[in-house]
């Protein structure tokens, strides 16, 4: 098992910042990529940024040029830096790895979640 714990969310106004942090402990070997995601009552979870192994970013295009996914392998941990905040980023965000180990995988693994609100 994989134990993902988020932290950084908060209350905000728009134009502000923010910045996400998950930590992964338990069985991290394996673990590829790591990413965020978001979901707003009665809506789907949707991507909002992931980060592979190697380093390869990818955004979901709302947030393209205003958030950063970076991770330290060395710490297990993922990182969103969010920036120009606007009140339709809250959401709760939720923190994602998947992991292959011993040919078993991907699994998937999420994060309790941590609430981002932005005022106008």
């Amino acid at each position: 098992q994989v134990q993902l714990v988020e932290s950084g969310g908060g209350l905000v106004q728009a134009g502000g910042s923010l910045r996400l942090s998950c930590a992964a402990s338990g069985r991290i070997l394996g673990i590829n990529a790591m990413g965020w995601y978001r979901q707003v009552p009665g809506k789907q979870r949707e991507l909002v940024a992931i980060i592979t192994s190697g380093g390869v970013t990818n955004y979901a295009d709302p947030v393209k040029g205003r958030f950063t996914i970076s991770r330290d392998n060395a710490k297990n941990t993922v990182y969103l830096q969010m920036n120009s905040l606007k009140p339709e980023d809250t959401a709760v965000y939720y923190c994602n790895v998947d992991r292959t180990a011993y040919g078993v995988g991907p699994v998937l693994y999420w994060g309790q979640g941590t609430q981002v609100t932005v005022s106008s």
